[in-house]
């Protein structure tokens, strides 16, 4: 990977974990960006890194407008890639053979992570905005599969720490 990319995505990433909830646009936006990453090479056989770079740039921008335009569908569709991508993940490092079917997984994890960002729109936007920055910022890492969870783990659960207690001070004041 080509070197603006990483440091996009660790920006992005360390925004988003900590601010996700915040800049509820912003979070959509990098999940698009972060899906248009993965799409890309599925789009076009090996893209050069500034294609690959357009694309995700396109899909950030798509998902920061439904974001502001089309709130409820953006909260299902962020939901959906970030439980989605999520599920992949957690899949991938806990179970060997969970990687035959990587579209149920997806289609699965997309479902529940729609549900839930529809209906704890607050708690689960603090939980997967935590999860995609810190997905964001770990995967442009190179680490052994076990220190990988384990950085994508201490991430997410630092960046709903963070997020949850801005929020219970704004609830509290």
């Amino acid at each position: 990977m080509n070197l603006p990319i990483p440091i996009l995505s660790v920006l992005i990433g360390a925004i988003i974990l900590f601010f996700g909830r915040k800049l509820f646009w912003l979070c959509v936006a990098a999940v698009g960006f972060a899906a248009g990453i993965q799409v890309a090479p599925h789009l076009m056989h090996e893209p050069t890194p500034i294609l690959q770079l357009s694309i995700a740039i396109v899909f950030g921008f798509i998902g920061a407008l439904l974001a502001l335009f089309l709130q409820k569908i953006a909260i299902a569709v962020a939901g959906s890639l970030a439980g989605g991508k999520l599920a992949m993940a957690l899949v991938a490092a806990f179970i060997a053979e969970g990687a035959r079917y990587p579209g149920i997984t997806f289609i699965i994890g997309g479902i529940i992570g729609a549900i839930l960002l529809l209906s704890l729109f607050d708690w689960a936007l603090i939980v997967m905005s935590a999860a995609v920055g810190a997905y964001l910022i770990g995967h442009t890492i190179m680490l052994p599969q076990t220190g990988a969870t384990i950085l994508f783990i201490g991430l997410a659960v630092l960046g709903i720490v963070v997020q949850a207690a801005a929020f219970r001070r704004r609830t509290v004041a």
